[in-house]
């Protein structure tokens, strides 16, 4: 396989794991001059062509993470399912009666 395959079949695989609305947590940004916060939380938006994760963060922020410069993971059911809890606990109080 040649280098060009390679990195082909590697975008494919992000665009796969990551598609639109995948959430995420940044772990530790790599050397950005304005880096995100560690443990920051986000959204894919888009995953471009050469791999980089394309996100809003819920701080306001949006930036794209490198694979190869910045460490993150997808977040697990269990905090998917906090924050969904937590949401609508908002949603609940923000209710007229």
């Amino acid at each position: 396989m040649n280098r060009f395959e390679a990195e082909r079949r590697f975008v494919q695989r992000m665009k796969d794991s990551y598609p639109p609305g995948t959430r995420i947590i940044l772990l530790q940004m790599g050397n950005d001059p304005r880096p995100i916060d560690d443990n920051t939380r986000g959204t894919v938006k888009a995953v471009d062509d050469i791999g980089t994760l394309h996100c809003d963060f819920d701080n306001g922020r949006s930036l794209g993470i490198v694979p190869s410069e910045d460490s993150f993971r997808r977040l697990t059911p269990e905090e998917l399912a906090e924050e969904q809890q937590m949401d609508e606990t908002q949603d609940f109080g923000m209710k007229m009666l």
